[in-house]
């Protein structure tokens, strides 16, 4: 299905409308912490009224508002694209470029280029093409705009999830989800344990070790217990998820190899993230403390991950779990509308395989899953997220507006297809 012919010549003829109001987007720091946001809503905000899409804010902190637009359909159902507004911070030594904006050739460099402000430069173009050319899509079109998604904050996603302003059947987040030459959207996401450790000893003088227990020894010591109980354990995977996973190695390979890559999602990764104790180098530690990020495949169920864990380590003499969260793996099956859609419309756009894979951590879509809502990631853009000097290029930016402008089409054809037809 491709894009009706106003849609299309506007797209042609706007040239590099996406480009420039992707600089307008990264002119704003929105650097967080401290994630304000307001100055740049509105911006946007006065730009969806220009068009004529009505809008309205979420607010639960007034320095980081969410914003909500809607482009009336034809039919009930509503395509939703989520993208968030902050970025992380940056350090402008490091960088050769402007990191709030600037353009290079065909390169657009800037905190937020490929994480995600090209992205939303490109929503808002598919936005702006539907609203100038008075186009109806086969499917109403909402935009929700989230701050301190960085962060994992309160004021963004969720406030706007319990404020029940959202009505979508399906959602796209623009998360940049292709790197080089390799296309892919992103189906699934890992469910997660978090565990603080803390280990009690007794002292002694570092000259006579024998004479005390040291805590940093029995906590590496549980540390190992857990990563040899668990760390090679395989996943028993439902068919569906052992085909995301497969899809998800094809993809993973070329960059980490087809072993490590398999690893991801075969069994858990545990990950000691920091490690703490003692007060001087010729003391035995009477006490100690570790973070572990454990990290399992979608369909994994998380809470029988953590009782075993509890288990082991109520084993560890002298060692406690002080606090604990943990998170469920979501995914959507391969053959659903959703998937499907997304799929075949980044396939006609760039005439490239398009894997459909696992995120290796987990972000916005969990909680749009977990909240009865299709969801799935996907973007053009760089490798380069979070990196000095990232960058998007200009093919990416309107190779995204096409595709999200074109999605609705797709969407419209295959989601009264049975789940499995072709």
């Amino acid at each position: 299905m491709d894009l009706p012919e106003p849609l299309r010549t506007a797209l042609q003829h706007r040239g590099d409308a996406p480009v420039e109001e992707l600089l307008d987007l990264l002119a704003v720091d929105t650097s967080n912490p401290p994630g304000e946001t307001a100055t740049l809503v509105d911006a946007v905000e006065a730009r969806f009224d220009r068009l004529g899409v009505a809008t309205e804010r979420v607010v639960a902190d007034p320095a980081k508002p969410n914003l909500l637009a809607r482009i009336p359909g034809d039919g009930s159902r509503t395509l939703l694209y989520n993208g968030h507004l902050d970025t992380v911070p940056y350090d402008g030594r490091a960088w050769e470029h402007d990191p709030l904006g600037e353009r290079d050739g065909d390169r657009v460099y800037g905190r937020g280029a490929t994480d995600m402000k090209g992205p939303l430069a490109a929503m808002l173009e598919a936005a702006a093409v539907y609203a100038e050319t008075e186009t109806t899509p086969p499917v109403s079109l909402q935009f929700a705009l989230v701050s301190d998604e960085e962060v994992a904050g309160e004021p963004g996603l969720p406030a706007v999830l319990d404020a029940g302003r959202l009505d979508a059947d399906w959602c796209v987040i623009g998360e940049t989800t292709c790197g080089g030459d390799r296309r892919s959207v992103t189906v699934a996401d890992r469910g997660s344990v978090w565990l603080t450790l803390e280990a009690a000893g007794s002292g002694a003088h570092g000259s006579r070790p024998m004479l005390g227990e040291n805590a940093i020894d029995r906590l590496y010591g549980a540390i190992e217990a857990i990563r040899s109980r668990f760390g090679t354990e395989p996943f028993d995977l439902v068919p569906e998820v052992r085909s995301i996973v497969d899809e998800s190695v094809a993809y993973y390979e070329p960059t980490m190899g087809e072993a490590a890559a398999r690893d991801l999602f075969a069994h858990p990764t545990i990950n000691l993230g920091t490690l703490s104790g003692g007060k001087s180098v010729n003391s035995v530690p009477v006490s100690a403390r570790a973070e572990l990020d454990v990290r399992l495949t979608a369909g994994v169920r998380t809470p029988e991950v953590l009782a075993r864990l509890r288990d082991c380590v109520a084993d560890c003499e002298g060692i406690e779990i002080a606090d604990v969260s943990w998170s469920v793996g979501t995914y959507e099956p391969l053959d659903s509308p959703l998937v499907a859609a997304v799929t075949e419309t980044v396939a006609d756009a760039t005439g490239d395989r398009v894997y459909r894979r696992s995120a290796t951590g987990g972000g916005d879509a969990k909680k749009f899953r977990e909240t009865g809502v299709p969801t799935v990631e996907f973007a053009l853009g760089t490798d380069t997220a979070h990196a000095a000097d990232e960058y998007t290029t200009v093919d990416a930016l309107r190779g995204n507006a096409r595709i999200y402008a074109a999605l609705p089409y797709h969407l419209a054809e295959v989601g009264d297809r049975p789940a499995g037809s072709a």
